[in-house]
């Protein structure tokens, strides 16, 4: 990490996301008794587009291999108190509603115990076409702006954020949290941003992995007396028949939404919030994937559950799981498809069409000369954007030259996609045999914590059938293995972040 000038940090943060903008309309209130923020979480069902949201991991992942290289009170229900209803981004990712500046200028963010640091985008962002697609901080609107301008970026593999910090109150629920350092984005990348349905993000994780060491807002919070309890808890509801997704309590825990008692157990390096796994078993059998020790991270910022490959492999293996649908290739289809119609059937010239709606960069002397051509997509082959893009125009032209109304063409290449091999290592399996299979059990301490399929298992919604996906995506870290916790181990385990006592606390789900 440099700080000062130039502040640079490869970091975690969400997730996050490759896919359509679908707005979901919500009520936005929130609460505030007795030093508690309580936020709750609307739902919507998933569908192919929300899982490529996910597709941000891998930049998470970065932070991870470069980090780890050598949190009772019961809130009851108050009817004065404000409730927060957070969007669930298709249920696998969820953020809800914070104000910057006086007056508070409103923005969706996303809740992340894998980073620390707060950014949105800024009214300078004028480059960037993620910018114009959210919501933008407007400092001359703000009585209590105070500028810093230290500049910094945040990269996240498949996508980065660059700006300069700044200081303003910030609105949560009723508390106002005064003269907090935060990220005016003034560059994000095409992807995943552009699509994204956030407009930023809201790190929980600690100073020591903040970039410029900035405090985080929780910190402050803390600092500030706005809570009585130094722990945030989380309920992720995965009840698909509910229109509530859960809730995020600042200060305290709702004893409504777990069963029983808390196991706890410490953490073993701050930054992270991050235990140990003894082990990891499938069906009740070890792997043998943690005899020299593993770690985890419990992460609300990640939707699956990330291991080492070979573990990842086993499991996968035993769960009859393949990796036969390419995701990237339906991503660039349902998000470009009818607008890569239009420009054919208008007459736009089909080699420069995929650079024209911005996946591939290809220009007019590259275009005539093929060296330069080849040497082009050679520069670009970690593009597959642009590589699916070319397929699917070459698809749907060969479609158009027959002929083929719009609707037999477009099933015709979203079953040309499910061909493909899966280069994002996503496992399916036959959605009939999901009921039979295992139970997967991470050992933590001497307590055990089974995932049920119904826990481990994403139903993903495409344009004409319906797939079960594995949960479980590799992740490699040397020395010691590395596991991420996110969303679907919390939707299992209601989880206690406790901040006072450098600990992690789960509980059974209600």
């Amino acid at each position: 990490m440099i700080l000062g000038r130039g502040v640079q940090m490869t970091t975690a943060t969400v997730l996050l996301p490759i896919m359509i903008c679908i707005w979901m309309s919500s009520l936005v209130s929130m609460s505030s008794s007795e030093g508690l923020v309580r936020v709750s979480l609307k739902k919507q069902n998933l569908d192919l587009n929300s899982v490529s949201a996910a597709m941000i991991t891998p930049g998470r992942h970065q932070s991870y291999l470069s980090k780890f290289g050598l949190r009772g009170n019961n809130i009851s229900d108050d009817p004065n108190s404000d409730i927060v209803y957070f969007k669930n981004y298709r249920d696998i990712q969820y953020y809800g509603e914070i104000g910057i500046g006086s007056p508070p200028q409103r923005f969706q963010v996303v809740f992340d115990t894998g980073s620390s640091n707060l950014w949105i985008p800024s009214s300078k962002c004028l480059f960037s076409i993620a910018c114009y697609l959210h919501s933008k901080f407007r400092a001359g609107l703000s009585s209590s702006y105070r500028k810093i301008g230290i500049p910094c970026t945040i990269d996240y593999g498949s996508g980065s954020i660059s700006g300069v910090f700044s200081q303003d109150n910030v609105k949560l629920g009723d508390f106002i949290i005064k003269d907090q350092e935060f990220i005016e984005a003034r560059k994000e990348g095409f992807l995943p941003f552009v699509v994204s349905q956030f407009d930023g993000v809201l790190g929980l994780g600690f100073q020591d992995i903040s970039v410029g060491q900035a405090t985080p807002l929780w910190d402050n919070m803390i600092q500030q007396g706005h809570v009585t309890q130094k722990i945030f808890s989380v309920w992720l509801n995965r009840d698909t028949t509910t229109n509530t997704g859960g809730e995020i309590v600042f200060g305290g825990l709702d004893w409504r939404h777990f069963r029983g008692e808390h196991s706890y157990f410490p953490l073993t390096k701050i930054g992270h919030w991050q235990i140990e796994i003894a082990d990891v078993l499938v069906a009740d059998v070890s792997t043998g994937s943690c005899e020299l020790g593993c770690t985890a991270t419990v992460d609300t910022g990640t939707s699956f559950l990330a291991g080492p490959t070979p573990v990842v492999a086993q499991i996968n293996h035993f769960i009859g799981a393949e990796g036969i649908l390419s995701l990237e290739c339906q991503t660039v289809f349902l998000n470009y498809g009818n607008l890569i119609w239009e420009y054919l059937i208008s007459g736009l010239r089909p080699e420069t069409l995929c650079a024209d709606i911005g996946l591939c960069i290809f220009n007019e002397t590259i275009l005539m000369d093929k060296n330069l051509r080849d040497a082009s997509r050679n520069e670009t082959s970690g593009n597959t954007f642009c590589a699916f893009c070319e397929m699917i125009v070459f698809w749907i032209q060969m479609q158009i030259r027959q002929q083929k109304a719009k609707d037999r063409v477009f099933k015709y290449v979203d079953e040309l996609c499910q061909k493909l091999p899966s280069p994002v290592q996503k496992s399916f399996v036959d959605c009939k045999r999901v009921a039979d299979l295992p139970d997967v059990t991470f050992m933590i301490g001497n307590r055990s914590f089974p995932l049920s399929p119904h826990h481990y298992i994403l139903r993903v919604e495409g344009k004409h059938s319906t797939r079960c996906m594995s949960g479980f995506v590799p992740l490699d870290v040397t020395p010691s293995p590395l596991w991420v916790l996110g969303d679907m181990f919390m939707g299992a385990y209601h989880t206690v972040f406790d901040f006072g006592n450098l600990r992690i606390g789960f509980a059974k789900a209600a």
